[in-house]
């Protein structure tokens, strides 16, 4: 049986947070142990949104990486690489795009979702329309069968196995076909309830310092019936014990689900509580990105980008070959 294969990637648009934690990362360094596994820094499809601010990309991509290497992404085992430095992805995305129709595209339904809740960019154009397929690419590219995925992108899931049939049904057995890997649904809010997202500012960084988690820890929204110390309230409807759950021990969350109904523990006290537990969780972060913020971060993507490139030529002499090319 041939070896699975893995394929993410992160568009480098911010800093990542305890929400890319929980959704995403924590699935990677599971699949880490398991396969051989292709994470990409994606800044093509960044620019599918970001095309007029393309300095902060650059900007993110150093900060992208600590942001991986400090939580366990190990480049020894795993291949990191930036997406832009595989000029066969843009090689094979153009010739993908001879043979996808373009009622596939049109019809992923986070392609007007995101062109509702982006509405202050002008995303009417052929890249944004076209990122499925790029995304498509990057993952049979390196031969991903494995692709670690949230409940909202299955739908590219699908639309790349079908890409993939398509092209092996017209010129012969070439790609196989990616599968996806869903992933928890995070169970963090953001700080104030909403999601959390950079665009709300509502985020705990994983490269947030102690002294930051606590500023923004203590005045987090609670649950509305507190208004006061001795009221009540119903700690399944508290932002803040959606965090005790995920980095609180288990006697410490049973104590406040049984004191705060009664109002036996106040919501600082609680606050407190969760900032110990969070800080006790990202200071190993912390101190491995300090580890590697003084090191050779351009040799790490340099080799990761030889590996894919490796391994993408590989895929495409094959492509050629069927293409007649």
């Amino acid at each position: 049986m041939a070896e699975e294969t893995v394929m993410s990637g992160m568009r480098p648009t911010g800093a990542l947070h305890l929400g890319h934690y929980e959704g995403a990362l924590k699935s990677w360094l599971d699949l880490q142990e398991k396969h051989s596994c292709f994470f990409s820094i994606v800044d093509w499809h960044a620019l599918t949104s970001e095309y007029e601010h393309p300095d902060k990309i650059g900007k993110n991509i150093r900060e992208i990486l600590l942001d991986w290497l400090s939580i366990g992404i190990d480049p020894s085992r795993s291949c990191v690489y930036l997406q832009s430095k595989i000029s066969q992805v843009a090689e094979l995305f153009l010739l993908l795009g001879m043979i996808t129709p373009l009622g596939w595209l049109e019809r992923v339904p986070t392609f007007k979702d995101q062109q509702q809740q982006l509405n202050d960019r002008d995303l009417n154009t052929f890249g944004f329309l076209g990122y499925p397929l790029l995304q498509t690419v990057d993952i049979v590219i390196v031969g991903g069968t494995i692709v670690p995925v949230g409940e909202d992108q299955v739908y590219h899931i699908e639309l790349a196995r079908e890409i993939a049939r398509r092209f092996n049904f017209m010129y012969g057995d070439t790609f196989g076909e990616p599968k996806e890997f869903l992933t928890p649904i995070p169970r963090l809010p953001g700080l104030d309830g909403r999601k959390m997202s950079k665009s709300y500012d509502n985020a705990v960084y994983l490269r947030d310092e102690a002294e930051e988690v606590r500023a923004k820890i203590r005045p987090m929204k609670t649950d509305v019936r507190r208004q006061r110390r001795t009221d009540p309230g119903v700690p399944e409807e508290c932002p803040v014990y959606a965090f005790q759950r995920a980095f609180s021990t288990p006697e410490q969350q049973a104590e406040i689900a049984a004191e705060c109904p009664r109002a036996g523990i106040g919501c600082l006290d609680c606050k407190e509580i969760l900032i110990a537990n969070l800080n006790d969780f990202l200071e190993p972060f912390r101190e491995k990105r300090r580890q590697f913020v003084n090191s050779d971060l351009d040799e790490i993507i340099r080799e990761g980008n030889r590996r894919a490139r490796e391994r993408a030529s590989q895929t495409m002499e094959a492509v050629r070959a069927k293409l007649r090319l």
